[in-house]
């Protein structure tokens, strides 16, 4: 689908990929080549794809402005998932080393940082400063999103509003960035930018939540393994869900044990998800997320690119990957 969607963008999203390239350029040998080896391994790049197609939709073409806002949403998302990766020691990430195994901790810090500056100077100079206020914000969505999901894993007490906060700040706000930032560049008018706003909000729930089921779905060949939220003391939605099933003395027992997670408690827990059916109350909660972003799109005008903004808000539910 994404794929489709690219090819239907045509020319912006051509325009895209090259400044989104060219911006990495560096006359450091170390630093062209780890850019290289991340841009051969990049992935769906969901965040432009969503910018391009909103200005599409509201306009019919997407201008400069648009494209340096969805070149700077990649870069940016790049930059926190090289971060990550060193805050999470990953060795992997869709399958290929991470910056970090390849090089060092230090090289893929300092990698994001590059990507990080690269981003801003793409919005720095755009003529609606709302722009780079609200990829300002997502930068400090970032940090606090992380900081909280830190603090409630050490504790193991996280409710479903962190949890909300949690996803929005280190998954949505940046999923907003992109959309709103593209309604910005094209002038739209407050109720088609607030619609922009909702769907983004909705879709980067979704996105997350879906995440968060397939990391609790063994049975699917994600490519990914399974467990690791468990295993990193994380509380997500399909473990808020089984608490909601299961008596009250199972769930305190749970969240003891997540202080000291291994593979016995994940074996228990996806018994008892099973069990208690826990990932249907989560599907459920997902299905709501995707259908209210797609009733945030009834300010936009009819159009092909509407049509694939509903088209991708149902790809969301039903994604393996």
């Amino acid at each position: 689908m994404y794929k489709e969607v690219q090819q239907f963008l045509g020319q912006a999203w051509t325009a895209f990929q090259q400044l989104f390239t060219e911006s990495l350029s560096s006359d450091i040998p170390l630093l062209d080549k780890a850019n290289r080896f991340i841009l051969e391994h990049g992935g769906k790049k969901l965040r432009p794809t969503f910018s391009l197609l909103i200005a599409t939709a509201l306009r019919g073409r997407c201008n400069e402005q648009v494209v340096s806002c969805a070149a700077a949403s990649e870069l940016l998302h790049t930059a926190t998932l090289m971060h990550d990766d060193v805050a999470d020691d990953a060795a992997t990430r869709r399958g290929v080393p991470t910056a970090r195994a390849m090089y060092s901790p230090t090289t893929a810090v300092l990698l994001g940082d590059f990507w990080l500056s690269r981003a801003m100077g793409l919005i720095i100079d755009h003529p609606d400063k709302r722009v780079l206020h609200i990829f300002s914000k997502c930068l400090g969505d970032l940090a606090e999103g992380e900081m909280l999901q830190l603090e409630k894993a050490r504790r193991a007490d996280a409710t479903e509003a962190d949890y909300r906060r949690i996803i929005y700040s280190k998954t949505t706000s940046l999923f907003e960035s992109a959309m709103v930032s593209a309604a910005y560049s094209v002038d739209a008018d407050a109720a088609q930018t607030e619609a922009c706003r909702s769907y983004a909000y909705h879709i980067g729930q979704s996105f997350q939540m879906m995440d968060d089921i397939l990391d609790y779905s063994p049975e699917l060949s994600t490519g990914k393994p399974t467990g690791q939220d468990i295993l990193e003391k994380k509380i997500t939605l399909p473990l808020f869900c089984l608490f909601e099933r299961v008596p009250k003395s199972v769930a305190r027992e749970i969240r003891r044990r997540l202080r000291n997670p291994d593979a016995a408690l994940v074996a228990d827990v996806f018994g008892l998800v099973r069990q208690f059916d826990a990932l249907a109350g989560a599907r459920e909660r997902l299905a709501g997320e995707v259908r209210q972003a797609i009733e945030a799109l009834a300010p936009l005008p009819a159009s092909e690119a509407k049509d694939y903004l509903v088209k991708l808000a149902g790809q969301m539910a039903v994604r393996t990957a």
